[in-house]
């Protein structure tokens, strides 16, 4: 019975590259496996054909004899090598060590037991005032974690001992399970994926090379900060397993709400309450900044609301170096607890601004009154 064309038995076409052949050959792998189709022949048989396509076109030098004679290129009868079949007693789960490998771990091929592994990374939330982001400051924290045996040197062992070679995995760190047709490559139970068996642990340590600890560092705070920037330091996370390298630490920075200013990038912003006779004649006022307090000058006639920009007077940008600007946003602050006679003067100046001297001294209310008024009579209509 002559054998159909390695290609059509795939499903690929001639110019297929290998990529293309290994997923074509997975499919129909997993399709006609006898795992799967158990008693059946014909899959049995189809499962032997499509491993030997596969294995004649993944290999370079076979393809290019097939190319060129056909299956009499690399029929080992007729002269031309050949490849190992599916005979001769193979597993069928071996037919998968290549294909699955990336998937279910099968196999040591690239890979092998991990090192030991870096300590984890970890955060800590220091809560700043405004003035200690604007101008930088140095703190110290206290952060607990895993830091290196000393005694062991984060061996593990005890003193005149050391770590001797699993021999479940046999220095591995992991054991291969068949589950099916699959290699499941898994930790070995009796390291836990060390790779070593400590015998006469370390004494400080309980055979970890690591143990529970609070240090305390000196964290220095560059100016111009803000809420959600992280400053790193290297090396001072949980120290690696069996003396491998520590992670890192995060400060991740946290500034609380200022009674004065509310921060928005590199500006402040702060109201500041003004005297009616200051807004309506202007002048200087003091304002504060994170300085000490400036002068600010008032233009005559001022409402309610106006911001006054005064610039330079910001935050410093910790990354460009810029210096923001100080928004200064005036309320015009109404008298209490008047007197008679303060209330008389009111009135008197009250009484002035009315009648033809409203739209002069008054013009927002003017306005703001005859557009109301022509709203109500457009209603009317």
């Amino acid at each position: 019975m002559s054998k159909r064309d390695f290609y059509e038995v795939l499903g690929v076409a001639k110019d297929a590259d290998e990529r293309e052949i290994k997923k074509a050959y997975k499919r129909l792998a997993m399709k006609y496996h006898p795992d799967r189709n158990q008693g059946d022949a014909a899959s049995e048989e189809k499962f032997k054909e499509v491993k030997e396509a596969y294995e004649v076109l993944t290999d370079g030098n076979l393809r290019a004899r097939y190319d060129q004679y056909g299956h009499a290129g690399v029929d080992p009868s007729q002269g031309g090598g050949g490849h190992g079949g599916f005979g001769g007693g193979a597993d069928f789960g071996d037919a998968f060590s290549d294909i699955f490998g990336d998937i279910f771990g099968g196999g040591q091929r690239g890979g092998g037991r991990r090192g030991p592994a870096r300590g984890s990374d970890l955060r800590y939330t220091m809560e700043l005032t405004l003035e200690e982001a604007v101008r930088g400051v140095s703190k110290e924290i206290k952060v607990p974690t895993l830091v290196h045996c000393e005694v062991c040197n984060g061996s593990g062992a005890h003193t005149g001992s050391s770590a001797q070679t699993c021999p479940t995995c046999h220095g591995a760190g992991q054991v291969q399970m068949r589950q099916g047709f699959f290699a499941v490559q898994q930790a070995c139970p009796h390291c836990h994926g060390r790779g070593k068996i400590i015998k006469d642990p370390c004494r400080k340590c309980h055979g970890e090379g690591r143990y529970q600890k609070t240090k305390t560092l000196s964290v220095k705070i560059p100016a111009g900060v803000d809420t959600g920037d992280r400053i790193r330091l290297s090396g001072e996370g949980e120290a690696g397993e069996a003396g491998a390298g520590a992670g890192d630490l995060y400060v991740q920075v946290h500034v609380k709400e200022h009674e004065i200013f509310v921060r928005d990038g590199n500006n402040l912003y702060c109201e500041v309450p003004i005297s009616f006779t200051a807004a309506a004649l202007g002048g200087e006022i003091e304002v504060p900044t994170l300085d000490g307090r400036v002068k600010l000058k008032v233009t005559p006639e001022t409402q309610t609301g106006k911001m006054f920009r005064m610039r330079g007077k910001g935050v410093k940008s910790v990354r460009s170096g810029q210096v923001g600007d100080l928004m200064c946003k005036v309320v015009i602050e109404t008298p209490v607890k008047l007197n008679e006679s303060q209330k008389e003067l009111l009135r008197q100046l009250d009484e002035s601004f009315s009648g033809a001297a409203a739209k002069t001294h008054k013009p927002k209310s003017e306005g703001f009154f005859e557009g109301v008024k022509r709203f109500f009579d457009d209603l009317t209509r």
